[in-house]
């Protein structure tokens, strides 16, 4: 048998009970949920017994099946620029953009960012440095002019 989630099987426990005799409001205190959804539950068990509960789907339908959201990942493999964006860096609102030109729906930054990290993306912060920056001249002063300036401080007491 597969494994089940809390979810499922917090509703298989109160589908036994009930089969075994317990009232639906009886079954929701037994397993901690609100008595009118074991009463929905009571209803789906009537209707197809036990499995019909293992089986129960939760929560909204995805707007993505899977083969999109593979699509979504290599086109983000791809990176910015190939889809028309100024900079070489994803942001929340150009990953929703992408979405809307790709597929054609349109989600919260905040499902995208969820979305992200279903398909293993995580948050990195740009590593910033001018363009014009010397490093010859950063590793001198690194060198010479650091260890000069913190000799030149007093220690503080704190």
């Amino acid at each position: 048998m597969a494994k089940m989630d809390e979810a499922t099987r917090k509703r298989v426990r109160a589908g036994r009970l009930m089969l075994a005799g317990k009232t639906p409001a009886e079954a929701a205190k037994a397993v901690g949920v609100a008595r009118q959804t074991a009463y929905t539950w009571k209803a789906r068990l009537d209707e197809g017994g036990i499995e019909a509960l293992r089986a129960m789907a939760t929560g909204r339908p995805a707007q993505l099946e899977a083969s999109q959201l593979e699509g979504l990942r290599a086109a983000l493999l791809q990176g910015p620029l190939v889809h028309g964006f100024g900079t070489e860096l994803w942001t929340l609102k150009r990953v929703r953009t992408l979405i809307a030109r790709l597929y054609g729906v349109t989600f919260s930054e905040v499902h995208v960012w969820r979305l992200l990290g279903a398909l293993g993306f995580s948050s990195q912060k740009p590593e910033r440095r001018a363009i014009e920056r010397n490093e010859e001249a950063v590793r001198t002063w690194k060198r010479k002019t650091w260890p000069a300036l913190k000799k030149s401080v007093p220690a503080s007491d704190g």
